[in-house]
């Protein structure tokens, strides 16, 4: 499993813009290059039926080209865009144009391509070798380590042992392990009318998700993994999952009603990912559906919460040295001490917001006064579960999400806080309802969760007999704490790592599920 050199990919940007530079009617052009991998085991251990444990590897594999052009035409400058995938040579600059000029299109709202920020990238050679060389037989390697490690913790669990009912052991209550481990490949190059020296980055990443399950317990547990080294990784996804498995045998119900909640690390970052994120976002406030119309400088939320997005952190499995755009990452500073005082954006957007004569509606402000706080440091080409894709725009996408407490609290603090409630650990099918700008959203919660009592874990709760009805303002307004323990956090199929505390909420709306979702597990 080989990914193309950089060398290439730097090659056919730099021949391309010199070809584009060739074309009368081109005024400004963009190049981007980019080869992507993703591999990926499948994790299917069951006890009562046969199966392999670890599938083999699977690979999807993707590179070409994609340029940005802005034509001068009659009606005035058209901009258009053009990919083509595999052929990383002039014919295949050709085609790519030919579409790019065809689908051109006059947008009043297009101002450049971007041009140098006077930053420099601060991220060097942060990528891992190791994944970007990684063999089948190693991957093999870690998907086995994944399984063994839960199958350890489910054979010598006193627990298991004591609830299994034949000679056969804890195999007997109906152990299954399912997941995946993927591995990210990511290479580009760049370059443009504005910045003609060719750019090249290279990015991995590492996820894992496991889910254990006991059949005949109707108990449910999870466990994740998000870091870009191979060396940070040791299998203990599935320990983690084998032991909240464990952990949550014999749950019982809760009744519909208000709560003190604790949202562990997972459970907030669903939340915050699906219903927060896209109003936190420049082209969403520009259309006039963000729920922070017209807050820059408000408080939006309790004065304990700071969040921010830093795409250039060292360490931090989502840090780029460079967008998708060619410009150094950073940081974006989005709710402060309660204060909303920021938005995600690409350079096309930011653009587009200072010279909206409703700007200032929008935002609350002049969007001039706060250009440094929807400055275009998020713009990347994501999709298909990760990448950085040659035949993609680039959009807005959060890289590293940062939750900090005003006051930050131990995990025993966090559980004082709430006295009596719940702990959700994890959730799924999180949407939001009504439309982004309400801030309603309503989800699942399917494993990892207990009630709290004084100020401790106590029993667990049955997965899938408790629904989330809440309003993102609430859970804003009502955070009593934010713990001082981050976990580094990904959804499935996600494109941002979030490194999320446990957060402490009043008020938070449970409805009862009806009994016949007890077996849905």
């Amino acid at each position: 499993m080989s990914i193309l050199p950089l060398s290439r990919l730097k090659a056919l940007a730099q021949d391309a813009l010199a070809y584009l530079g060739t074309q009368p009617d081109i005024s400004e052009a963009e190049v981007f290059v980019s080869a992507n991998t993703n591999l990926t085991l499948r994790l299917n251990y069951t006890s009562r039926i046969p199966s392999n444990g670890v599938e083999e590897p699977k690979s999807v594999e993707s590179y070409g080209l994609g340029l940005r052009v802005a034509f001068n035409s009659p009606e005035g400058v058209k901009t258009g865009f053009g990919s083509e995938p595999t052929d990383l040579n002039l014919e295949g600059v050709r085609r790519a144009l030919d579409k790019a000029r065809m689908g051109a299109v006059l947008d009043p709202d297009y101002v450049s391509l971007p041009h140098p920020t006077g930053r420099k990238p601060t991220l060097r050679r942060y990528h891992d070798p190791a994944i970007m060389r990684i063999s089948n037989g190693k991957m093999l390697e870690v998907g086995w380590e994944t399984v063994e490690k839960a199958l350890e913790v489910f054979t010598s669990s006193e627990e298991l042992l004591n609830a299994a009912s034949s000679p056969q052991g804890v195999k007997d209550i109906g152990l299954i392990l399912g997941g995946d481990v993927v591995m990210l490949q990511e290479r580009i190059a760049i370059a443009s009318t504005h910045m003609p020296k060719v750019q090249t980055d290279e990015s991995t990443m590492l996820m894992a998700f496991v889910t254990g399950m006991l059949e005949d317990e109707h108990a449910k547990g999870t466990g994740w993994h998000v870091s870009s080294y191979l060396a940070d990784y040791s299998g203990q996804p599935g320990r983690d999952a084998a032991r909240s498995a464990i952990a949550t045998m014999g749950g019982q119900r809760a009744g519909s009603g208000a709560y003190r909640v604790v949202l562990g690390p997972q459970a907030f970052t669903e939340i915050l990912e699906w219903v927060l994120m896209p109003s936190l976002q420049l082209d969403v406030v520009y259309a006039g559906a963000s729920t922070f119309m017209g807050k820059v400088g408000q408080r939006v939320a309790s004065e304990e919460l700071y969040l921010y997005d830093d795409g250039s952190m060292p360490g931090l499995a989502a840090s780029r040295a460079i967008t998708d755009e060619g410009v150094p990452t950073g940081r974006t500073d989005l709710i402060r001490d309660g204060v909303l005082v920021g938005f995600l954006s690409n350079y096309y957007e930011q653009q587009r917001m200072l010279r909206d004569p409703k700007g200032g509606e929008k935002l609350g402000v002049d969007p001039a006064s706060i250009a440094d706080a929807i400055a275009g440091r998020n713009g990347f080409r994501t999709g298909r579960g990760g990448g950085r894709n040659f035949d993609a725009m680039p959009s807005i996408t959060p890289t590293n999400l940062v939750i900090e407490g005003k006051t930050p609290r131990t995990p025993d603090d966090v559980l004082r806080q709430v006295g009596d409630g719940i702990y959700i650990g994890r959730i799924w099918y999180t949407y939001p309802v009504n439309g982004i700008a309400a801030g309603d959203f309503s989800g699942t919660i399917v494993g990892d969760s207990y009630f709290i009592k004084d100020g401790r874990i106590a029993a667990p709760i049955k997965p899938n007999t408790l629904r989330m009805n809440e309003n993102i303002h609430n859970v804003l307004n009502n955070i009593l704490a934010v713990g001082s323990e981050r976990t580094r956090t990904v959804r499935w199929s996600s494109d941002q790592v979030t490194w999320a505390p446990e957060v402490a909420v009043d008020d938070f709306h449970l409805d009862e599920i009806a009994g016949y979702m007890e077996d849905v597990y």
